[in-house]
């Protein structure tokens, strides 16, 4: 019995000490990230990312196409242990140019535990929903505008004739696109980069 109460007492500690540093890591991540890229490193990361998003998904390059403006946020880290957070900064294009630079940043509480990375790639597709994205000052995902999730057809691509959402956007990780994932509470604030 005293050998049980033992164990539970480290795992205990253990627990409290892993929570307290995944926690102390997140909460940083805004504040020590939110500098740490450069414009040229932002724009070579998006650059890979969208290469490989044409190469996987089909028909994502002739959506982009279409777009108002690709808003890509290469690397999203999301950490926490029960509470967690994400931050992540990218590049907002028009005719495949920068024009701006953004973070996203979101707090997440329910079970969670360790370090996630993925790419979010939203796509404006008409230029109100770009010109209200541009002017606001912390743009929301669900308070400001609903994002549509868009899945892969049947055919393995993307079916560009029946997309009509204003917004639409995609998760891309380490195996392709995620759907079971949310970017509901996701908050987009432009960067001061020069």
């Amino acid at each position: 019995m005293n050998m049980m109460r033992a164990y539970h007492s480290i795992a205990c500690a253990t627990s409290a000490w892993l929570c307290a540093a995944l926690l102390a890591a997140v909460l940083a991540l805004p504040l020590g990230g939110a500098q740490a890229a450069s414009l040229a490193e932002i724009d070579a990361e998006v650059n890979d990312v969208m290469k490989r998003f044409y190469k996987e998904v089909g028909s994502s390059e002739e959506l982009a196409a279409k777009a108002e403006a690709v808003l890509t946020f290469p690397s999203v880290i999301k950490a926490g242990f029960g509470i967690g957070g994400e931050y992540g900064e990218g590049a907002l294009r028009i005719n495949g140019k920068s024009v701006d630079y953004y973070s996203t940043a979101a707090a997440s509480i329910g079970f969670q535990i360790g370090v996630q990375s993925r790419a979010v790639i939203l796509m404006f597709m008409t230029e109100a929903a770009l010109k209200q994205f541009r002017a606001s000052d912390g743009w929301e995902v669900g308070v400001d505008a609903s994002v549509a999730l868009i899945k892969i057809g049947a055919g393995g691509a993307i079916d560009t004739n029946n997309i009509k959402e204003p917004i639409v956007g995609f998760i891309f990780g380490e195996k392709g696109l995620m759907y079971n994932l949310s970017l509901e509470g996701s908050k987009m604030t432009k960067l001061d980069k020069k």
